[in-house]
């Protein structure tokens, strides 16, 4: 990419949140763009960068034999109905509703009434179970405290998945399934991320766990064990039998060595038995002829939330400036290096611009910033702002065949070839 084409100029950071400065850097630079309360616009990195997490879940929960399908957002208000929870979500102004002169529509909020429905005509048999279907889609939620401009939107991509299972033993083997995959998932984000005992809720069943990232930015407070690397929601505290609950389930017997900690909620699992299946008649034939109600599972990560926590994350903080910009991981960096090189030097830039397309020819991705009329010391601030990882400056002390490449997070330099470069960057 040539930065001159995205239309950037210089940028200057000022009054930054300090409360989520990643996010407000985002804005500052015109990489998100808020139309309203909770809804944003992504410019090309961020959305980038959203790509590569959705493509990291879509592999890892593949690899875990899930399969990926994909459901209209816009659904009729009668499945809504038919599960009883149309009244309670029109009600409490959460779900956004449109009328039509061929009916009412519903903006989804979330997808097991959709889901069910797909499921029930293709799950006949007792010999199509377990499955878990999964999609990555745009959900719609009528927030009336808009927080943290990503991490609580009224309009955000999520992750959602439902297993359907033929008892409760499957049901809890494919819950444990998806947990597995929820971790690989956030650890090959490079989110650390600890899974904590949570309560089911407004959406019933009988166990869930939330995947939480130890933030004082998260707007959630929990009781954590650091010894032991538990931690459970404080909503568990309310349930009448919580220390039955916690030693049937869970295995905790003692909260007594745990403390309040703040995190972020990036992601929910739950085991939600037939409570669904009960209600929109979710019925397959079972080893004897007869029907039977799925066991449900549901599975849940806040992909723009994800990208919001990403951001926050990885803040750079300048000494004299305060935060000042990002270094992306190299698993969901678009660009994994930025050329700055002195334009107006013909000799430089050509070699530049040679680089540039080596690197391009190999299938890495790499920023030009062949913009006019700026210093280096300029162009390689912007290098922050785009939280692209490497860096490698062709000015006056560029000499030879090969080139210094810095890493902006660490700081750490490195001589190398075009043919060093390429493997390292790949």
């Amino acid at each position: 990419m040539k930065l001159s084409q995205t239309g950037m100029g210089t940028t200057k950071l000022n009054n930054i949140d300090e409360m989520y400065p990643g996010q407000s850097i985002l804005l500052q630079t015109g990489q998100l763009v808020q139309y309203g309360a909770g809804l944003f616009g992504y410019n090309t990195i961020p959305l980038l960068v959203r790509r590569n997490i959705e493509k990291i879940i879509v592999d890892t929960l593949n690899k875990y034999g899930c399969i990926e399908v994909l459901l209209p957002t816009l659904q009729p208000d009668s499945i809504w109905k038919n599960s009883g929870r149309y009244d309670h979500y029109v009600n409490d102004g959460t779900m956004l509703i449109t009328e039509t002169n061929k009916g009412t529509f519903c903006l989804a909020p979330t997808g097991e009434e959709a889901m069910l429905e797909f499921a029930r005509e293709k799950l006949k048999s007792y010999k199509n179970l377990p499955v878990t279907f999964y999609q990555i889609g745009e959900k719609y939620r009528n927030e009336i405290r808009t927080r943290g401009y990503l991490l609580r939107g009224k309009s955000f991509p999520m992750l959602d998945g439902y297993s359907f299972c033929a008892d409760e033993k499957s049901m809890e083997e494919e819950y444990d399934n998806v947990r597995q995959a929820f971790l690989e998932i956030f650890e090959k984000i490079g989110l650390k991320v600890i899974s904590i005992v949570a309560d089911n809720g407004a959406m019933g069943g009988k166990k869930s766990e939330e995947f939480m990232m130890i933030s004082e930015q998260g707007e959630d407070k929990i009781l954590f064990d650091e010894s032991t690397g538990i931690g459970l929601n404080t909503e568990i505290l309310e349930r009448e039998n919580y220390q039955e609950y916690l030693k049937e389930e869970y295995g905790i017997e003692d909260i007594s060595k745990f403390k309040e900690i703040r995190t972020m909620e990036l992601g929910h699992i739950f085991q939600l038995g037939t409570r669904y299946s009960e209600m929109m008649n979710g019925k397959y034939t079972n080893k004897d002829g007869k029907e039977s109600l799925y066991y449900m599972g549901c599975y849940g990560i806040g992909v723009s939330r994800t990208v919001a926590a990403l951001y926050e994350e990885c803040v750079l903080n300048s000494e004299k400036w305060g935060p000042c910009g990002f270094s992306l991981p190299i698993s969901v960096a678009p660009y994994k290096v930025q050329i700055v090189p002195k334009v107006e030097d013909e000799e430089k830039f050509k070699l530049a611009i040679e680089l540039y397309k080596k690197l391009q020819k190999e299938n890495i991705g790499v920023i030009l910033d062949d913009r006019e009329g700026m210093t280096i010391g300029t162009k390689m601030k912007d290098c922050k702002v785009l939280g692209t990882p490497y860096l490698i400056v062709i000015g006056d002390k560029q000499e030879g065949d090969s080139f210094e490449l810095e890493n902006i997070k660490t700081g750490e330099k490195e001589q190398l070839t075009v043919s060093e470069l390429i493997e390292k960057l790949k």
